[in-house]
């Protein structure tokens, strides 16, 4: 991974992680054990999640650049509907607190996507092939 890329990749994770690190403090004084454990989990599935994404995202980047915006969008929208279907499938669980699980998947996803929107406007990422850039006549 480019050193553009994991700076990014961090920019993201480590708001996301004292984001969730918060958020399981909160919600165990709130909830208890079982809430710090939903916490916990929403926390890591965010980062798995957004993390995964990214990676993905950077690979295409790379191989078929022509398709990195659509890709994105396309990628964006399929990991949301996928934290959906995890919700949905985790609803009725006990092993949890799910409203903690939540506030915290979606406080955390928040999160995630500023700092990375961050990272990417601090970047200071060449959008023109210096190399190419030269005159074709």
């Amino acid at each position: 991974m480019p050193s553009n890329d994991a700076r990014i990749l961090l920019s993201a994770a480590i708001p996301a992680a004292a984001a969730g690190a918060i958020a399981t403090v909160i919600s165990g004084v709130v909830a208890g054990g079982e809430g710090a454990i939903g916490a916990v989990l929403g926390t890591a599935l965010v980062i798995l999640f957004m993390g995964i994404g990214m990676v993905v995202l950077q690979k295409t980047a790379k191989s078929l650049p022509h398709l990195f915006q659509a890709m994105g969008l396309l990628l964006y929208t399929a990991q949301l509907l996928l934290l959906f279907v995890v919700m949905a499938l985790l609803k009725n669980t006990t092993w949890f607190d799910f409203k903690a699980f939540a506030f915290t998947l979606l406080g955390v996803t928040i999160i995630w996507i500023a700092a990375q929107a961050r990272a990417y406007m601090k970047a200071k990422i060449l959008y023109v092939d210096p190399k190419n850039s030269g005159s074709s006549s």
